[in-house]
Protein backbone atom coordinates (compact mmCIF):
# COMPACT_ATOMS: atom_id res chain seq x y z
CA UNK A 1 0.00 0.00 0.00
CA UNK A 2 0.92 3.27 -0.68
CA UNK A 3 1.64 5.85 1.66
CA UNK A 4 1.18 9.28 1.49
CA UNK A 5 2.12 12.71 3.94
CA UNK A 6 0.22 15.22 3.60
CA UNK A 7 0.79 18.66 4.55
CA UNK A 8 0.40 22.34 4.39
CA UNK A 9 2.08 25.31 3.85
CA UNK A 10 -0.45 26.99 6.11
CA UNK A 11 -0.43 27.51 9.99
CA UNK A 12 -4.22 28.35 10.39
CA UNK A 13 -6.55 25.13 10.83
CA UNK A 14 -9.35 25.48 8.50
CA UNK A 15 -7.52 26.81 5.79
CA UNK A 16 -8.65 27.21 2.13
CA UNK A 17 -5.43 24.85 1.35
CA UNK A 18 -5.88 23.05 4.62
CA UNK A 19 -9.65 22.19 2.73
CA UNK A 20 -8.11 21.89 -0.70
CA UNK A 21 -5.58 19.87 0.56
CA UNK A 22 -8.20 17.67 2.38
CA UNK A 23 -10.43 17.09 -0.99
CA UNK A 24 -6.86 15.55 -3.07
CA UNK A 25 -6.05 13.43 -0.03
CA UNK A 26 -9.77 11.47 0.08
CA UNK A 27 -8.98 10.95 -3.70
CA UNK A 28 -5.44 9.81 -3.07
CA UNK A 29 -7.61 7.27 -0.39
CA UNK A 30 -9.73 6.44 -3.70
CA UNK A 31 -6.53 5.08 -5.13
CA UNK A 32 -6.57 2.92 -1.63
CA UNK A 33 -3.42 5.16 -0.63
CA UNK A 34 -2.84 5.30 3.22
CA UNK A 35 -2.56 9.30 3.74
CA UNK A 36 -1.38 10.57 6.96
CA UNK A 37 -2.60 14.20 7.32
CA UNK A 38 0.31 16.61 9.25
CA UNK A 39 0.17 19.86 10.63
CA UNK A 40 4.03 21.32 10.38
CA UNK A 41 3.02 23.47 13.35
CA UNK A 42 3.02 21.04 15.27
CA UNK A 43 6.37 19.69 15.29
CA UNK A 44 9.17 21.86 17.23
CA UNK A 45 11.27 23.47 14.10
CA UNK A 46 12.78 26.97 15.27
CA UNK A 47 13.73 29.12 12.45
CA UNK A 48 16.77 27.67 10.75
CA UNK A 49 20.17 28.37 12.01
CA UNK A 50 23.52 26.76 11.57
CA UNK A 51 24.65 28.43 14.64
CA UNK A 52 22.01 26.47 16.53
CA UNK A 53 22.49 23.26 14.95
CA UNK A 54 26.41 23.52 15.68
CA UNK A 55 25.83 24.21 19.28
CA UNK A 56 22.83 22.24 19.85
CA UNK A 57 22.17 19.74 16.83
CA UNK A 58 19.29 18.92 15.00
CA UNK A 59 16.43 19.42 17.16
CA UNK A 60 13.81 16.57 18.62
CA UNK A 61 11.11 18.18 16.45
CA UNK A 62 12.90 18.06 13.21
CA UNK A 63 13.74 14.60 13.85
CA UNK A 64 10.53 13.63 14.18
CA UNK A 65 9.31 14.86 10.69
CA UNK A 66 12.75 13.71 8.90
CA UNK A 67 11.00 10.30 10.57
CA UNK A 68 7.71 11.30 9.12
CA UNK A 69 9.06 11.68 5.66
CA UNK A 70 11.28 8.27 6.12
CA UNK A 71 7.94 6.44 6.53
CA UNK A 72 5.88 7.74 3.32
CA UNK A 73 6.09 7.08 -0.26
CA UNK A 74 4.98 10.44 -1.41
CA UNK A 75 4.13 13.84 0.05
CA UNK A 76 1.06 15.76 -0.91
CA UNK A 77 1.25 20.05 -0.15
CA UNK A 78 -0.89 22.38 -0.32
CA UNK A 79 1.09 25.18 -0.61
CA UNK A 80 -0.30 29.27 0.38
CA UNK A 81 1.12 32.27 -1.65
CA UNK A 82 2.57 34.26 0.73
CA UNK A 83 3.72 37.55 -1.15
CA UNK A 84 4.23 35.34 -4.76
CA UNK A 85 6.38 32.75 -2.92
CA UNK A 86 5.28 29.73 -0.60
CA UNK A 87 4.97 30.55 3.09
CA UNK A 88 8.03 30.70 5.54
CA UNK A 89 6.96 27.74 7.52
CA UNK A 90 7.13 25.41 4.62
CA UNK A 91 10.77 26.83 3.41
CA UNK A 92 11.81 26.26 6.99
CA UNK A 93 10.92 22.77 7.26
CA UNK A 94 12.25 21.44 3.98
CA UNK A 95 15.79 23.61 5.33
CA UNK A 96 15.46 21.38 8.46
CA UNK A 97 14.15 18.24 6.54
CA UNK A 98 17.19 18.46 4.33
CA UNK A 99 19.59 18.55 7.51
CA UNK A 100 22.29 15.50 8.42
CA UNK A 101 20.13 12.62 9.74
CA UNK A 102 20.88 11.10 13.06
CA UNK A 103 23.03 8.43 11.39
CA UNK A 104 25.14 10.82 9.38
CA UNK A 105 23.46 10.09 5.94
CA UNK A 106 21.94 13.51 4.25
CA UNK A 107 18.68 14.31 4.68
CA UNK A 108 18.28 15.18 1.35
CA UNK A 109 18.17 11.54 0.85
CA UNK A 110 14.77 11.12 2.21
CA UNK A 111 13.50 13.62 -0.15
CA UNK A 112 14.81 12.26 -3.38
CA UNK A 113 13.45 9.81 -5.64
CA UNK A 114 9.35 10.19 -3.54
CA UNK A 115 6.97 11.76 -5.69
CA UNK A 116 4.72 14.92 -4.72
CA UNK A 117 1.77 16.42 -5.95
CA UNK A 118 1.43 20.49 -5.43
CA UNK A 119 -1.87 22.27 -5.01
CA UNK A 120 -2.85 25.60 -3.80
CA UNK A 121 -5.83 27.76 -3.04
CA UNK A 122 -5.92 31.96 -2.98
CA UNK A 123 -8.90 34.46 -3.08
CA UNK A 124 -7.11 35.95 -5.96
CA UNK A 125 -7.52 34.66 -10.09
CA UNK A 126 -4.26 33.17 -10.03
CA UNK A 127 -4.75 30.50 -7.03
CA UNK A 128 -1.40 30.51 -5.88
CA UNK A 129 0.48 29.50 -8.75
CA UNK A 130 3.70 31.06 -8.08
CA UNK A 131 4.33 29.41 -4.75
CA UNK A 132 3.83 26.03 -6.43
CA UNK A 133 6.36 27.26 -9.27
CA UNK A 134 8.86 28.52 -6.55
CA UNK A 135 8.06 25.02 -4.48
CA UNK A 136 8.88 23.34 -7.43
CA UNK A 137 11.80 24.20 -8.33
CA UNK A 138 13.45 23.58 -4.76
CA UNK A 139 11.71 20.02 -4.51
CA UNK A 140 12.95 19.17 -7.74
CA UNK A 141 16.83 20.77 -7.02
CA UNK A 142 16.28 17.98 -3.74
CA UNK A 143 15.47 15.28 -6.30
CA UNK A 144 11.39 14.87 -5.69
CA UNK A 145 9.47 13.62 -8.88
CA UNK A 146 6.59 16.13 -9.01
CA UNK A 147 3.67 15.13 -10.61
CA UNK A 148 2.52 17.85 -13.67
CA UNK A 149 -0.72 17.60 -12.31
CA UNK A 150 -1.87 20.60 -10.22
CA UNK A 151 -4.36 22.67 -9.25
CA UNK A 152 -4.26 26.54 -8.21
CA UNK A 153 -7.65 27.02 -7.15
CA UNK A 154 -8.76 30.73 -7.43
CA UNK A 155 -11.73 32.65 -5.68
CA UNK A 156 -10.89 30.11 -2.93
CA UNK A 157 -13.05 31.64 -0.30
CA UNK A 158 -16.14 31.00 -1.76
CA UNK A 159 -15.13 27.59 -3.23
CA UNK A 160 -16.03 25.64 -0.78
CA UNK A 161 -19.47 24.96 0.95
CA UNK A 162 -20.09 24.78 4.92
CA UNK A 163 -18.57 20.92 4.79
CA UNK A 164 -15.45 22.08 3.42
CA UNK A 165 -16.18 19.97 -0.39
CA UNK A 166 -16.05 21.95 -3.25
CA UNK A 167 -19.29 23.60 -4.66
CA UNK A 168 -18.20 23.16 -8.21
CA UNK A 169 -18.07 18.70 -9.19
CA UNK A 170 -16.33 19.39 -11.63
CA UNK A 171 -13.32 20.94 -9.88
CA UNK A 172 -13.87 18.63 -7.45
CA UNK A 173 -12.73 15.57 -9.74
CA UNK A 174 -9.93 16.77 -11.10
CA UNK A 175 -8.42 17.71 -7.77
CA UNK A 176 -9.88 14.42 -6.47
CA UNK A 177 -8.21 12.78 -9.79
CA UNK A 178 -4.80 14.45 -8.41
CA UNK A 179 -4.66 12.92 -5.27
CA UNK A 180 -5.43 9.42 -7.06
CA UNK A 181 -2.26 10.20 -9.72
CA UNK A 182 0.21 10.99 -7.09
CA UNK A 183 -1.00 7.24 -5.69
CA UNK A 184 -0.73 5.75 -8.74
CA UNK A 185 2.33 7.24 -9.65
CA UNK A 186 4.15 6.60 -5.87
CA UNK A 187 2.99 2.87 -6.34
CA UNK A 188 4.59 2.14 -9.99
CA UNK A 189 7.59 3.77 -8.94
CA UNK A 190 7.67 2.49 -5.09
Amino acid sequence: MVRILAMSGSSRRGSVNQKLLDRVAAGARDADALVTAVRLVDYDMPIYDGDLEQERGVPDGVRAFQAAVAEHDALLIATPEHNGGYTALLKNAIDWLSRPLADGRSGVSLLSGKTAALVSASPGVLGGIRSQTALRIVLEKLGVIVLPQSMALGGAYDAFDQDGRLKDPVTDGVVRNIGRDLARLAGRLG
